[in-house]
C-alpha cells in the first residue's frame, strides 16, 4: 500500500500543509516540525510524489539537457557530471538527442511537451541562435560549451576556442615544426570555425611557416580516421592540431597503420583532455578543457535563473592549459 502524506501528518501530528513544506526545498517549516515529519515518513515508509508536487507548484523540476553529438566519449563524461550535478540540486536531467535535429523551434515544442523548467544546450557545434529559440519561448536557457559572445543574449559557459588555436598554434611552433595543419570537426560548427581562425591568425605571424587545414566530417573517431588517412594520400604535415581528443585517437589509428610512429614521424596535439586521452597506448598530447567546472557553472546558471528568471545573461569562460604526454617530439 501506498503511504500519503495525510498518514505522515496523523502519525506526526501536524497538517498536511506542514508535511507538504517539509518536502518542498526552500519552504518554511520550523526544525522541531521537520523533525517530526521526517520521523514519521521514515517510520511509515513514506517517500514524496515528485508528479503530484508540480501539478501543485506548477514546477517539474524538469531540466532538459540537450546535446547533438553522442558519438563523442567526452559527452559521457560530460553527461555524467550534468546529471548528478543536477540531481544534487533536487533538479530532474531531462536527456534529449539532438543528432538529427537542428531546426531549433522543433526542440522547442519537443521540450514544451515535457513542461520542463529550463534547458541546457551542451553543444559545441550548434549556432548561437539555437539557444535563443528557447530563451524566446519563455524557457530558462543555458548554452554550455557554446561559441562565446562579449555581449551574450543567453548565457554561455565555455572556453575562447579562437585562443585554443592560438595554443595550439604556439606549441607546435616551439618544437620548431615547418609544415603544420589544422585538422578540425565539421566545417559549419562553430567551435571548428573558431579553432581554425585561432590557429591561422597565429600561423600569419611565422612567415616561414606553412600551414593548411582540412575537416573531418563529425567529432568521431572515425571521421578522425578517414581526414587524417586522405592526409596520408595527398600529403601529410610534420604535425597536426587535431581540434578534438577523439578526432586525434582517429587520427593516431590512421598514422599508426600506415607504419608512422606519433610523436616520432607525425605530431598531434588535440583538445579536451577527456579520460580517454591518458590511457596507454594513446597517450595523446592535449589542450585541457576544464569539463567540471563548466558543467558547474552551467548548473549554477540555471538553478539562480529558476529563482531569478529577468536574470541578464552573462558569459563565463574558463582558461585552457596543455597537457604534455608523448605525441609531439620535445622541445628543443
Amino acid at each position: 500500500m501506498v503511504v500519503t502524506l495525510k498518514e505522515v501528518a496523523e502519525r506526526a501530528g501536524v497538517s498536511r500543509s506542514a508535511v507538504s513544506r517539509t518536502f518542498t526545498t526552500g519552504a518554511s517549516v520550523s526544525v522541531k516540525t521537520r523533525r517530526k515529519v521526517e520521523k514519521a515518513a521514515r517510520e511509515l515508509g513514506y517517500s514524496p510524489n515528485v508528479l503530484a508536487r508540480s501539478l501543485n507548484t506548477g514546477r517539474t523540476s524538469l531540466i532538459g539537457l540537450v546535446s547533438n553529438n553522442f558519438h563523442n566519449p567526452m559527452f559521457l563524461q560530460m553527461f555524467d557530471l550534468f546529471t548528478r550535478g543536477l540531481q544534487d540540486r533536487d533538479l530532474r536531467p531531462l536527456l534529449v538527442n539532438l543528432s538529427e535535429e537542428t531546426d531549433p523551434e522543433k526542440s522547442v515544442r519537443m521540450l514544451r511537451q515535457y513542461s520542463v523548467d529550463g534547458v541546457i544546450v551542451a553543444s559545441s557545434t550548434l549556432p548561437t541562435d539555437f539557444a535563443l529559440a528557447f530563451r524566446d519561448a519563455g524557457i530558462a536557457v543555458v548554452h554550455a560549451f557554446g561559441k562565446y559572445d562579449s555581449s551574450p543574449k543567453v548565457h554561455i559557459v565555455g572556453i575562447d576556442n579562437v585562443e585554443c588555436g592560438r595554443m595550439a598554434l604556439r606549441t607546435l611552433t616551439q618544437r620548431q615544426y615547418g609544415r603544420i595543419g589544422f585538422l578540425g570537426g565539421p566545417e559549419t560548427a562553430t567551435s571548428t570555425q573558431d579553432r581554425l581562425s585561432g590557429f591561422m591568425e597565429e600561423a600569419a605571424k611565422h612567415p616561414a611557416l606553412t600551414a593548411s587545414h582540412c575537416f573531418a566530417d563529425n567529432y568521431s573517431f572515425e571521421a578522425g580516421r578517414r581526414a587524417m588517412q586522405q592526409q596520408l594520400q595527398e600529403g601529410v604535415a610534420e604535425a597536426y592540431f587535431c581540434a578534438d581528443d577523439v578526432l586525434s585517437i582517429g587520427a593516431l589509428s590512421a598514422l599508426r597503420d600506415h607504419g608512422l610512429t606519433p610523436g616520432q614521424d607525425v605530431g598531434i596535439i588535440g583538445l579536451n583532455d577527456m579520460e580517454m586521452a591518458a590511457w596507454a597506448g594513446i597517450d595523446l598530447t592535449t589542450i585541457h578543457q576544464p569539463i567540471q567546472q563548466i558543467v558547474n557553472s552551467s548548473i549554477e546558471l540555471m538553478s539562480a535563473m529558476l529563482s531569478e528568471p529577468d536574470r541578464y545573461p552573462e558569459a563565463r569562460l574558463f582558461p585552457c592549459h596543455v597537457v604534455e604526454r608523448a605525441t609531439l617530439r620535445p622541445i628543443a
